[in-house]
């Protein structure tokens, strides 16, 4: 997203892609702003001047320059290049560690996306069946398929913290009194599912991965 910004491309995105995650920034040594009205006349050194400029004219904000630097910016505060650099944060520790800190709120956040011409082409049929096949990808890596064993009067409680999707699917099995039961979850609370599934009287719990998925 970042990249397709800072470009000015004629293009626009069609799906986030929900990895690459990154949050841009303002930064600079402690007291020099405290937000993005407070660089007015100040010298700011990016990797995405595109990205800056815009940012800084839709908030009204003239810098004294924009210097386009590739590779670490924060080298350009020590050099006296820049009084502020516009990067990358993440946990903010690497800002820390060399006396800065983040400057007002973020210039955006980012990450991997499916873009195509701002003019959509003659392959709108292919495009789009690209775009459901990558959407059950992306679905399949949220979550997982979980099966189990659980006696018929503990059945309700169990299917409440395993609903799926639609339904979960419900056999009974050969042994009188139980029921086996199949269900989509989401793959972060996996295991917290299964502690309170045993807890409940579940048995023989199961995780499977999912390639793909269809909604």
């Amino acid at each position: 997203r970042d990249l397709l910004l800072d470009s000015g491309a004629a293009a626009v995105e069609i799906l986030p892609l929900g990895f690459a995650r990154s949050t841009f920034h303002f930064a600079g040594v402690p007291g020099v702003a405290a937000s993005v009205h407070d660089l007015s006349g100040m010298k700011i050194a990016t990797s995405f001047s595109g990205l800056v400029a815009k940012h800084l004219a839709e908030n009204g904000v003239i810098p004294g320059g924009i210097v386009h630097l590739d590779g670490a910016v924060e080298t350009s505060l020590r050099l006296g290049v820049a009084e502020v650099i516009a990067d990358v944060v993440e946990t903010g520790s690497t800002l820390a560690a060399l006396g800065l800190t983040i400057i007002g709120a973020p210039i955006m956040k980012s990450e991997a996306v499916v873009i195509r011409p701002a003019v959509a082409g003659a392959a709108e049929e292919a495009e789009l069946r690209f775009l459901r096949r990558l959407k059950g990808v992306l679905i399949a890596r949220k979550y997982v398929l979980m099966d189990y064993d659980i006696r018929d009067e503990h059945l309700a409680r169990a299917i409440s913290l395993t609903p799926g999707l639609e339904s979960p699917t419900v056999s009974p099995l050969h042994r009188e009194g139980w029921t086996a039961v199949r269900s989509m979850v989401p793959a972060d609370q996996a295991q917290n599912i299964m502690d309170q599934l045993e807890a409940a009287g579940a048995r023989a719990i199961l995780i499977t991965r999912i390639h793909g998925c269809r909604t």
